[in-house]
């Protein structure tokens, strides 16, 4: 199977089974990426990670346009981001037909509460994925912890928060 083919259902199959946007696909892709077919490593995929969330768009979808990329080049990244995207638009598709029928629906309502918790346990997996390999030092649990503070609780920009923490990380390493 072709390099090609292999993005298209590992990345067809991201975006089928994620809820909840991009940080909740984020411990499917790493699965996928590193540990099903090797196409990196845990370091490069932290570092790919740091250009997705610069840059303007949904994770998902610059995840597969960067990953899709390192793996097979520029049709690489066009064919990862498609079928990234295409489960999607299938969806959307179908709930838009029907979603007049169904909108007053118990079971609806009940379904989308059942699947919060799920969404949310899959951005909490994302980010102690990511951490155990950003956290290479101590110095860098303490300008990460520095940060979410700063971002968190005293409203810090986030784009600011990320030129912080590269100058940081550049004066420190």
């Amino acid at each position: 199977m072709t390099n090609l083919l292999k993005l298209f259902i590992s990345f067809l199959k991201i975006g089928g089974f994620s809820f909840g946007g991009g940080y909740a696909m984020l411990p499917l892709i790493e699965k996928e990426i590193i540990d099903i077919h090797g196409w990196m490593t845990a370091s490069e995929f932290i570092d790919i990670l740091a250009v997705v969330e610069m840059t303007p768009g949904p994770i998902a979808i610059n995840s597969a346009t960067f990953i899709g990329y390192k793996v097979a080049g520029v049709w690489g990244s066009v064919v990862a981001t498609l079928a990234v995207i295409l489960p999607s638009i299938v969806i959307i598709l179908i709930i838009a037909h029907f979603l007049s029928k169904f909108k007053d629906s118990l079971y609806v309502e009940w379904a989308f509460r059942g699947i919060r918790p799920v969404v949310l346990g899959l951005i909490l997996s994302a980010s102690i994925g990511v951490s155990k390999n950003a956290f290479i030092d101590f110095k860098s649990v303490i300008i990460g912890g520095v940060l979410f503070y700063l971002i968190s609780f005293k409203k810090l920009h986030p784009i600011l928060g990320i030129v912080i923490a590269g100058t940081i990380g550049a004066l420190v390493y």
